[in-house]
């Protein structure tokens, strides 16, 4: 339960930066776009507690039917509700104490009207049943929905990703991301002869004559797109993690021929967590423990139930995309989408238009992953490769209310803008306070880019205001000029955003010197003719010498 406060806010901030250039999308958005990505007045007056979802998948059908059961907290006495279900999947009725309801359509979504007189303060439920053919991935998990698959000995493989096209994909729900459910059942009937792996704990196995009916239970706060449904012919091992929290289980579902492989290579999940609670504090979900799921997708960062689909092999399938080599002494999937139960499950952002909160900060982490290991000079060069990744094509934040994201650049940039920040910082104790920080501040929580801004500021005491306007709302990187004459130092920004000043670190002779840098020149002057000068290149700029007469 994170309820949405600011809406109004929401608005100005967003208003503002359009008219200040700094947001500049050039789409063309439709009403469905709007129902997807914003706060309406058919979702805000209620807060979900708990859902119920209670579905039988038939795989040789390529079919689901079932029901969600809706439990939520009225907080304002309204009486039509928002949910949200894709074609092709089909509402067949909702109910409310066994009275079915009312329910009118716009695409997507269901607006419901409810009988019983809606009281502030009351939790009521609705169920709502549906069934169909839900729409099937196409390149997964980037184009989601369910992977109808099968493994090398013809047994189905199914699994589902929905992250950005929304879980409303798969099952009906409140499908935006400001408002995630207390806690959640999920109970899933699949063929004898296959396993289901869902989120949380798995609490019962009913076993039927064709059909068995696995019951997992999630206690902790959960975003609907971390929901997912995992089928296939499941072996299993698992191990307990000494954490920062106490025993944590960690466990392992895998192809049945997978299982002496990942048993070898699945080492690199207790070193992820051992980094990561030393850079970001307790893994968020001890209750729900921890589990790494094989899928027929290259994985997803679905919450204690994370997926993998590396093929067993370091790197990125086998590449390092940093081009440093430090990116092949570890999957990046283990690393990568298990990070996010930090950066995407614990802290969350309560629209898809800040959704460099999740992927910044966990692109960064891989960093952090090899500073633990391999040291701080390891890091510097995997992130530092990075670069050559980013497009700079537009700015990182998306447009707000309308479920868009902004440029894919939230992940290698973003991490070199926090990578940025630790240098500006200069006090690695004091950065690992303020990560660690982050993750208790925001425990189990949705958050706004302005937030974490606003955090990130009060912690570091800077102003850091024009930093992350520069880095998150415009595609334009600080290209600092510079002029040399005998033994002064001339120097400035440009491609900057007004008022923006950044110190950097310099070599001059081979002597560190800070310099404070901002669009206007500046002088420094060294004590002989300087000869050579070297810009760490741990701060994500440009630089080029001038002529200046």
């Amino acid at each position: 339960m994170k309820t949405y406060l600011y809406i109004i806010v929401f608005f100005l901030i967003f208003s503002s930066l359009h008219s200040q250039g700094l947001l500049s999308p050039k789409n063309n958005f439709t009403e469905q776009d709007t129902l997807r990505g914003s706060i309406t007045p058919e979702r805000v007056w209620w807060d979900l507690n708990y859902y119920h979802l209670n579905i039988e998948v038939k795989p040789d059908e390529k079919y689901i039917s079932g029901s969600n059961l809706i439990r939520y907290k009225v907080l304002d006495q309204k009486q039509v509700l928002q949910v949200d279900l894709q074609p092709p999947l089909k509402i067949e009725k909702i109910t409310q104490d066994g009275k079915k309801l009312k329910v009118t359509s716009k695409g997507n979504a269901h607006f419901i009207s409810l009988y019983k007189k809606q009281k502030k303060g009351d939790y009521n439920e609705i169920i709502v049943y549906y069934s169909g053919h839900p729409k099937e991935a196409v390149r997964a998990p980037w184009d989601g929905g369910f992977s109808w698959k099968k493994d090398t000995n013809g047994k189905h493989f199914v699994a589902t990703s929905c992250q950005g096209l929304g879980a409303s994909v798969w099952w009906p729900n409140k499908d935006h991301m400001y408002d995630e459910v207390d806690s959640m059942a999920i109970s899933v009937t699949v063929p004898k002869g296959l396993v289901n792996v869902s989120n949380g704990r798995l609490r019962k196995i009913e076993e039927h004559k064709n059909t068995n009916t696995y019951h997992w239970f999630v206690s902790n706060p959960i975003n609907n797109y971390g929901v997912n449904v995992n089928i296939a012919d499941y072996v299993n091992f698992s191990e307990v993690f000494d954490g920062e929290k106490g025993k944590l289980d960690m466990d392992y579902y895998v192809l049945r021929d997978n299982l002496e492989k990942a048993k070898v290579h699945f080492t690199d999940a207790p070193k992820m967590m051992k980094a990561f609670e030393h850079w970001f504090g307790p893994y968020p979900f001890y209750e729900d423990s921890f589990k790494l799921v094989e899928v027929p997708y290259l994985g997803m960062e679905h919450q204690s139930s994370v997926t993998y689909g590396n093929k067993y092999k370091k790197g990125y399938l086998g590449r390092d995309l940093s081009g440093s080599g430090w990116g092949l002494k570890f999957d990046f999937l283990i690393i990568h989408e298990a990070g996010h139960e930090w950066f995407a499950n614990n802290i969350t952002n309560k629209d898809i238009a800040d959704m460099w909160i999740h992927e910044g900060f966990t692109c960064y982490s891989e960093n952090l992953f090899l500073d633990y290991y391999h040291g701080t000079k390891a890091a510097e060069e995997y992130v530092i490769g990075l670069r050559k990744n980013i497009a700079n094509d537009k700015p990182i934040i998306g447009p707000y209310n309308v479920n868009k994201e902004g440029s894919k650049d939230m992940y290698y940039k973003g991490a070199n803008m926090l990578h940025t920040l630790r240098q500006l910082v200069n006090d690695d104790v004091l950065w690992r306070e303020i990560l660690r920080g982050l993750n208790k501040e925001f425990y189990h929580a949705t958050v706004t880019t302005q937030q974490i801004e606003d955090y990130l500021c009060k912690k570091t005491q800077k102003d850091l205001t024009h930093f992350f306007d520069q880095y998150l709302r415009t595609a334009k990187i600080p290209e600092l000029e510079y002029v040399i004459k005998k033994n002064t130092l001339t120097y400035r920004y440009t491609n900057v955003v007004s008022e923006f000043t950044m110190p950097i670190k310099v070599l001059i002779n081979g002597e560190e010197k800070w310099v404070n840098v901002s669009e206007n020149w500046e002088t420094t002057k060294a004590g002989e003719v300087i000869t050579d000068l070297t810009i760490d290149p741990n701060f994500y700029i440009t630089s080029k010498e001038v002529d200046v007469n």
